[in-house]
């Protein structure tokens, strides 16, 4: 693998900021407090092997609990006192993570549990070094009963909101450290590029630049401005997973991926490296491989790119029994021991182990035989507990819910609503239909009519999210919000046709009686239909058919048979294909996973309560054998002559749109200049007008394409959006800065590189050509 360097993205990633926020930034400390680094080196001269290794070993909360197994726990919950001696007193176990039998707890049975935990490692501990806990607080503090749930992160990227990701970010923390945790497992920075992939919907889409954004703005909500993550009201983030996890050859979960060196570096690799320069101080690592070679013994991408060439400071954790599954599952090593050795020395840092104690067996070994260096063990422990200085651990171990009055206040779940409003995508309005009359009769089916698990999506109370109704029962499904929302609460009837089962199974569907939905239908004014997938997560989420289900597909042709508008609800993690039924449908709405307000928002845009703002994130592809992304080249729109559709790029919906209830036109798209030197920054200016009766929110998006290059270039790559309010019969001017090198791709030989020529710049309808003077090798 070839060297690429990324010193022009350290001044790129603050001036890409400035098209979406005017908010003052706090720079970020790159360099290492020496006399935290002198209090290490003391630490580490004193630690035995066998210590240090614990610090690298991570185990799951139910290994450490009374249970039939290390795999579950009784309930109540209960820590058993032989597992925590052979833990912390035997191999002196540094983290933990999860929760027992994989549900949500209240504030204050984490506190309890949390604290007992800690002050029992802390006293084991030779050195007194504290646990680092952490746990998947993916959209809000997903474990956590009573906390404020937002949407799922690709509902958040439909925002275009920066400002909402960064006080998701910050309430999430709030509500995490008032379980006693300072850790999250988030964000999600792996590119949404797959519609097959059961993660998309963990991901803020398909494009680099918007998701760089998007996760530079949670990490400063989860971190804070300065990054001080000691602060109680902080925690640490952790970017996930890098990299190239997203883009498998199958579009299943923990797949093979074979991607080209310099697409893994123009698409991939930014959105982690803005990670980095947000502050973040952990990394999980990809669970998959890359061109056959599973990433977590990747030398060149975990040590020579992520910690010598970016500078990476803090330290790579493997995700769930990845060491194992190198030998079990890649088949790159003949045992256990030989893959602890592989990915050690590759870089990682810290093993999710979790069930069981051999990998610290094994790399005790192996620094006995010389086959593991000293000095790689004690770079790992010095990250570790770099970590844990920096989280203010050694001062303040864990925190407790009673110093966290604001948990789950109003003033939170008014900003995940909020935040809900602003996610949920208006795709199709013939006719204007939407939005109705609250004096309309409208029956409401489909299996996610009245249901809160499909609301929420997967890391919600549970890992697949199956427990969402259990702990969710105060909050609106979509049904009920329009009951409470329309003028009469006898206009709004329900009738799923069908309902989803409440199994670990997402496809699972039973089909109710048809004929009386059908002749419900017939007597209504209009049939909105909630439709799209039950939750689930990773592997579970693997499909084989990305169309919307039959069952669900013929519920829609039953409705349309009543003659009445049908309204198409989408809920759903991934865009699951509707080409065969959405010409029945006048209007179709894309609500993602809202979260917990879902519902109500939902109702409020369907009435005109509120004007709906949010665009797409990913492109929506019309047909399974079409998923490229927006940015793919221009041989993908060859026109095949005879075929009445040809093989040309053809979306059910662009990347970027969405409908709103009012009209923007775009106006006198202008450059400071005509030509550019590669150094120069473009200053552009357009005019948005909103010529409606209706105030709304409209994403300015700006692309780039280039004319020609050396490498085919896409044909359009997004460069710079700002999100704006604007009145009826308001116009607005709106200037945004991109500097040339953003202009830039990776080249043959690896290097990110700005060459001569013509580019197309677009806003909205409007659209200006430039030239670029010069070809430079934009990192040197």
């Amino acid at each position: 693998m070839k060297q690429i360097t990324w010193n022009f993205l350290a001044t790129a990633i603050v001036i890409m900021m400035l098209s979406c926020s005017t908010e003052k930034k706090s720079p970020v400390g790159s360099g290492l407090d020496p006399e935290t680094e002198q209090q290490i080196t003391s630490m580490l001269e004193k630690m035995s092997l066998e210590e240090k290794v614990g610090q690298m070993t991570q185990i799951t909360l139910d290994v450490l609990t009374k249970g039939q197994d290390v795999y579950s726990s009784f309930e109540p919950v209960e820590l058993d006192s032989v597992q925590l001696y052979k833990a912390f007193v035997q191999y002196k176990i540094g983290s933990v993570l999860n929760t027992a039998n994989n549900r949500a707890r209240t504030p204050e049975t984490w506190n309890i549990l949390i604290a007992k935990l800690l002050d029992y490692a802390l006293e084991a501990s030779p050195s007194k070094i504290p646990l680092i806990y952490g746990l998947d607080m993916i959209h809000g503090a997903s474990y956590v009963d009573g906390a404020t749930f937002f949407p799922q992160q690709i509902g958040m990227a439909a925002t275009w909101n920066p400002q909402l990701v960064k006080e998701a970010g910050r309430i999430t923390a709030y509500e995490t450290r008032a379980a006693g945790v300072a850790w999250t497992f988030s964000p999600v920075l792996d590119l949404g590029v797959d519609p097959r992939w059961p993660r998309q919907w963990e991901t803020f889409g398909e494009d680099p630049y918007l998701s760089a954004v998007m996760g530079h703005y949670l990490i400063k909500g989860y971190e804070g401005d300065d990054n001080d993550i000691s602060n109680p009201l902080h925690i640490a983030s952790c970017l996930k997973h890098f990299m190239g996890y997203s883009h498998t050859l199958s579009g299943k979960d923990r797949s093979p991926a074979w991607i080209p060196d310099n697409k893994l570096f123009e698409y991939h690799a930014p959105v982690f490296k803005s990670g980095i320069d947000a502050g973040a101080l952990t990394v999980m690592v990809n669970s998959g491989e890359i061109n056959g070679l599973p990433t977590h013994i990747n030398k060149a991408l975990l040590t020579d790119l992520l910690k010598n060439e970016w500078g990476f400071k803090g330290f790579v954790v493997t995700d769930w029994a990845d060491i194992e599954y190198l030998h079990t599952r890649h088949k790159i090593t003949p045992d256990h021991k030989e893959a602890v050795k592989l990915a050690i020395n590759a870089g990682i840092d810290m093993s999710m182990v979790p069930y069981n104690f051999a990998f610290a067996d094994h790399l005790v070994e192996l620094v006995k035989e010389g086959s593991v260096p000293m000095s790689r063990i004690d770079d790992a422990v010095r990250r570790i507990l770099r970590v844990k200085f920096r989280l203010g651990l050694f001062e303040q171990p864990y925190t407790l819910a009673k110093n966290y009055p604001e948990f789950g206040s109003e003033q939170h779940e008014g900003l995940a609503r909020k935040t809900a409003l602003e996610s949920i995508t208006l795709l199709k309005n013939e006719q204007g239909l939407l939005p109705l009359s609250k004096n309309t009769r409208i029956l409401v089916g489909g299996p996610a009519a009245n249901l809160m698990r499909p609301l929420n999506g997967g890391w919600s109370y549970s890992w697949l999210g199956n427990l969402v109704d259990e702990f969710a029962g105060e909050y609106q499904t979509v049904y009920e919000a329009l009951k409470l929302t329309a003028a009469n609460p006898g206009l709004i009837t329900l009738a799923e046709g069908i309902t989803y089962k409440n199994t670990m199974d997402y496809k699972e569907e039973e089909v109710g009686n048809l004929k009386q939905f059908a002749q419900m239908a017939a007597q209504s004014d209009v049939i909105l239909l909630c439709v799209g997938e039950n939750s689930y997560t990773e592997k579970p989420g693997d499909l084989e058919d990305l169309y919307l289900s039959d069952n669900q597909q013929e519920l829609i042709r039953i409705a349309s048979e009543a003659k009445k508008p049908v309204v198409l609800l989408l809920v759903q993690g991934r865009p699951r294909i509707i080409s065969k039924v959405e010409p029945l449908a006048s209007a179709i709405i894309n609500a993602y996973l809202p979260g917990n307000y879902g519902g109500e928002a939902i109702a409020s845009i369907i009435y005109g309560d509120h004007n709906p703002s949010g665009k797409l994130p990913f492109t929506y592809p019309r047909y399974p054998n079409s998923l490229e992304p927006y940015y793919h080249k221009h041989a993908e729109q060859l026109e095949l002559l005879g075929s009445p559709t040809g093989t040309h790029f053809n979306p059910q919906f662009p990347f970027g749109f969405g409908l709103s209830y009012s009209s923007f036109g775009y106006s006198e798209l202008k450059t400071d200049k005509t030509e550019y030197l590669s150094t120069d920054t473009i200053r552009l200016t357009v005019n948005v007008t909103n010529s409606s009766t209706v105030a709304g929110k409209e994403v300015v998006q700006v692309y780039s394409s280039d004319h020609f290059a050396s490498l085919t270039p896409s044909v359009k790559r997004l460069r710079a959006f700002t999100k704006l309010s604007i009145a009826p019969g308001e116009k607005k001017s709106v200037r945004i800065d991109i500097p040339v090198s953003r202009l830039s791709f990776v080249n043959e030989n690896n290097q990110w590189i700005v060459e001569e020529g013509d580019f197309t710049i677009s806003c909205g309808s409007e659209k200006s050509v430039i030239r670029v003077s010069e070809t430079r090798i934009t990192n040197q």
